[in-house]
């Protein structure tokens, strides 16, 4: 029978294993299987997923598709019998689309959640290994480490230096100190028990053993699940977007109200006048708009997983395509993360390289100049020292070497090997005692252990951590030998030794002093052979590189020389240097530098906040627990995926998967694409809007009949914008897209070019249909019924041939292969030939009041909308001509406010 959650914190250790049944090795693995179906899968009951119906439900509670049905309901009403069923089509088709568009970020979503799973270190039947997430069962024994999410709510049996973020449970925002030893009595309050830690919360600092005893639902999480709901996280384009449609609505509804008042003067029916409105309102307002710009990005964000760029929130697809500075981290981000220990420099001077790469176990130590040649012993130790400072691990699996842990601890491990001292030799020999776990924030490791002939010290770290410890000799050959390491790109550790007093039980950081300098070791983590290009073709782009690392200035400054020649020397801001600014100075400072050695964590935060105050807009990257702040304060936090951190991954807006700085270019320039395509839908969908409001406004001023039924606007509704603004969201990328600089991030979509090519477009459009309509009725005396019909497949062909004009809003359409959107070529091919179709069918004779044309006809309402592309072209040829520089009158001025209204009402 195992402890009840309630009560375990006030147990001793050895009370909570015996009460959970369990011991320091672990479960075995059938104890643990059995535990899983006692207990259940470690995992919260997911949300309830919407049904069909709600979704359906969802897709009708919107006001076109209510006006809708309302026009549907009256036409029954005045026995307009095939007006009512088309109406009903169209809703049908309208809710179907959407619903599947929401069924899809459903599965997206779904999709997202798997991929951003947790594996615990867990141990099981004696040996320490991954899980995943969901198999951890009471009585198993974790191991915690700064930056890991806490997988079960669990008593801690072992901690050092241990603290934990719980505001997730208790809205405290100060980390929470652990510490295994207290007992709590049975009264204490959740946030004061500091011998547990909580299922969902995160480790930000030491280290940790514990035994999980409340899994899944019965964990504290588990209890308050329903209150944890997914937040709004619709994208800031889409809910200006959603506002702006609103609000051109509003005017459009207003100016249907007017037509339909003109249309009662001149005595026409009132059921004919209803409908009129209904469907000019339903069809101009650009209802499509919001759907359209989710699929955009929803295509954005599949291009970017294929590109190893994972998005976790959508306005972070947005937001890239306005980034003026990628912050970077060097190691794993830049470099490939794969340390090797390549030159030892002893206190002497002397000077040695270690041959062999990554994780071969075989290297020589060769000497490199004058020196002391005979330095077997020294070099043994330094090694040892290193391999016994270490929480990493090596193993061999089908003679297969494999690692796990830090990648400096790893390096260490490889030189030790090397040097014939293998793991299970130094475990045998040495006694693990004592640790203090490195820390970022304190720059070095120790550890405290004990052999037959005594006890040792072992610390490496930062040079500048590590010699204010020791008793230097000859410190100008120490310089000496530091400075030829770093300028040359080496990263650079410093080892050191010490002997256990007899009074000294345990490590204490205020203890280690006068310890024995053993020298540095220089390695060195090559260049990702993509990151230079990906820097060129970022700088193309106009984007600014701002390097962040913890390494020494001189080895930043060579990787950085390797990245790019050209990247300027005397712009190396160091951590120190930092500390010593303040105000307008620092910012200069920060402004001024691109790289930013030797920084502290906390002070990551300040170089992004400095770099926004000066009106950057910036994409930030990182991995450990200590630069969540800086993930949550950039515009677009950037986390890694291979070697990140949960609490990283949790405070950002995208996971690199691969970790290489490369993907992130990658995911720049999709935002980008993103953000072109949404433009090119939006220029669609306004300048077709502008086109059906003029025309009928023209016919009706003049009191001529309208150009096109209710039934047949509706359809023009349907089978053109319904099908190609999407089809758009599917564009291609353009070819100039990284060679241009970012946009403002403040930029309205509805700038100055977006309302002149509306303008221009629609307004060409609206003259000449008008004018076919005038020809065709009062000039050659054609019956309204077959005006009309030619107006419809004119208008028809004019949408498709437009379609083609929005698919660049600088490039001739004629540049733009087809092959780069296949869908789209299609929807256009599809569209006509649907309305082709129609006009040959019996039933829509009836029904749209089609009839069919002759070849010549057709071709020459061909001929007559192709004519829009013409002036597109010369439209696009103008504008990117200097003297292109007139105002568009009233018209631009009515525009501009509609988006000054959309920005107030926005603020």
């Amino acid at each position: 029978m195992l402890s009840s959650p309630t009560t375990i914190h006030t147990e001793t250790i050895d009370a909570a294993f015996k009460s959970l049944n369990t011991n320091s090795g672990g479960l075995s693995e059938t104890e643990a299987i059995r535990r899983i179906e006692e207990f259940g899968l470690n995992e919260l009951p997911d949300p309830e997923c919407p049904t069909r119906i709600s979704i359906i439900l969802r897709q009708l509670n919107n006001p076109l598709t209510c006006i809708l049905l309302f026009a549907a309901t009256v036409s029954f009403v005045l026995k307009e019998q095939s007006d009512g069923f088309f109406i009903c089509a169209v809703v049908i088709i309208n809710v179907s689309v959407g619903a599947f568009q929401e069924w899809r970020a459903e599965a997206s979503a779904a999709s997202l959640k798997k991929t951003l799973q947790v594996f615990p270190t867990i141990i099981r039947a004696g040996t320490r290994r991954t899980i995943e997430l969901n198999k951890i069962v009471p009585g198993d024994i974790v191991h915690l480490e700064s930056g890991s999410m806490v997988p079960a709510d669990m008593r801690l049996v072992s901690t050092h230096d241990l603290k934990a973020d719980e505001s997730l449970l208790t809205g405290e925002s100060l980390p929470v100190e652990k510490n295994s030893e207290v007992i709590c009595p049975v009264t204490t309050a959740i946030g004061d028990r500091r011998n547990l830690a909580f299922a969902g919360t995160m480790i930000v600092a030491g280290r940790g053993i514990g035994i999980a005893y409340a899994t899944g639902e019965k964990s504290q999480i588990g209890e308050i699940a329903t209150q944890l709901g997914e937040r709004d996280m619709r994208p800031p384009l889409l809910i200006r977007m959603e506002r702006f449609s609103n609000r051109i609505g509003v005017l459009i509804v207003s100016i249907a109200i007017a037509l339909g008042l003109l249309q009662l003067y001149q005595n026409v029916p009132l059921e004919s006048v209803f409908l009129l409105a209904v469907a000019l309102s339903v069809s101009a307002i650009p209802e499509g708009l919001p759907v359209a710009i989710t699929v955009a990005l929803s295509v954005a964000s599949s291009r970017m997983g294929q590109r190893n760029v994972i998005v976790r929130r959508l306005p972070a697809v947005e937001a890239l395509g306005s980034c003026t500075i990628i912050a970077t981290d060097k190691t794993g981000t830049l470099t490939a993360n794969q340390l090797t220990a390549k030159r030892i420099a002893l206190p002497d001077g002397s000077l040695f390289e270690i041959e062999g790469e990554g994780l071969e176990l075989e290297g020589a130590a060769k000497l490199l100049g004058v020196g002391n040649g005979d330095a077997k012993a020294a070099i043994d130790e330094l090694a040892l020292v290193g391999a016994l400072t270490n929480e990493g691990d090596l193993k061999w699996t089908d003679g297969v070497v494999e690692a796990r842990g830090d990648s400096v601890d790893i390096a260490f491990l490889v030189l030790a090997e090397k040097r014939g001292l293998s793991s299970a030799d130094l475990n045998s020999t040495f006694r693990h005692s004592d640790s203090i776990p490195y820390e970022p924030a304190n720059g070095f490791s120790s550890s405290l252990h004990v052999n037959s002939e005594g006890g040792i010290i072992s610390v490496k770290g930062a040079p500048e951590i590590i010699l204010p410890m020791c008793k230097i000799g000859d410190t100008k050959v120490i310089d000496g030998a530091l400075h030829g390491l770093t300028k040359k790109g080496f990263r650079v550790i410093a080892l050191a030794a010490g002997q256990l007093r007899e009074s000294q039980c345990q490590l204490e950081k205020s203890s280690l002093a006068g310890l024995r300098f053993l020298g540095f070791v220089g390695l060195i983590d090559p260049l990702r052979s993509e990151a230079p290009d990906a820097v060129r073709i970022a700088r193309a782009a106009g984007l600014d590189i701002r390097m962040i690392t913890g390494d020494h200035p001189e080895t930043a400054m060579a990787i950085a020389s390797k990245l790019d020649p050209s990247w300027p020397e005397d712009t190396v801001l160091t951590g120190t240097e930092m500390d010593r600014l303040e105000g307008d100075d620092l910012r200069q400072a920060i402004e001024k530098a691109s790289i930013y050695a030797r920084v502290e964590p906390t002070q990551k935060t300040i170089i992004v906040r400095s770099l926004q105050d000066a009106g950057h807009f910036v994409a930030v990257t990182g991995d450990g627990v200590n630069d969540a702040p800086a993930l949550k304060a950039a515009h677009v936090g950037v986390a890694m995926g291979a070697c990140g951190t949960d609490v990283a991954r949790a405070a950002s807006d995208l996971i690199i998967s691969d970790d290489n700085f490369a993907s992130i270019v990658s995911g720049i320039e999709e935002g980008r694409a993103s953000y072109d395509n949404i433009r090119k839908i939006v220029w669609l969908l306004i300048s077709t809007a502008i086109t059906e409001v003029v025309i009928f406004a023209m016919a009706l001023v003049i009191g001529l009949p309208i150009p096109l039924t209710p039934v047949q606007i509706l359809w023009l509704n349907l089978v053109t914008e319904g099908i190609q603004d999407v089809a758009l969201a599917c564009e291609g990328k353009e070819q100039d897209l990284m060679r241009r600089n970012p946009r403002r991030p403040k930029e309205p979509i509805f700038n100055r070019q977006m309302i002149e090519q509306c303008l221009v477009i629609g307004g060409y459009i609206s003259v000449v249909g008008f004018g076919l309509f005038y020809w065709l009725y009062v000039e050659l005396g054609y019956d309204v019924e077959l005006a009309r019909n030619l107006v419809l497949l004119f208008l028809v062909s004019f949408n498709n041939f437009h379609t083609l004009n929005c698919r660049s809003e600088t490039r001739s359409i004629f540049s733009i292969p087809l092959r780069n959107n296949p869908l789209l070529i299609w929807s256009v091919i599809a569209a006509q030939s649907i309305h082709i179709v129609a006009m040959q069918v019996p039933f829509f004779h009836e029904l749209l009041d089609v009839n069919v044309v002759s070849i010549g006809e057709w071709g020459a309402m061909i001929g007559l909308a192709a004519t829009v592309l013409v002036v597109g072209e010369l439209y696009k040829l103008l504008r990117s001509r200097p003297l292109w520089k007139h105002e568009l009158g009233s018209a631009v001025g009515m525009m501009r406010s509609i988006e000054q209204s959309a920005d107030r009402g926005r603020n």
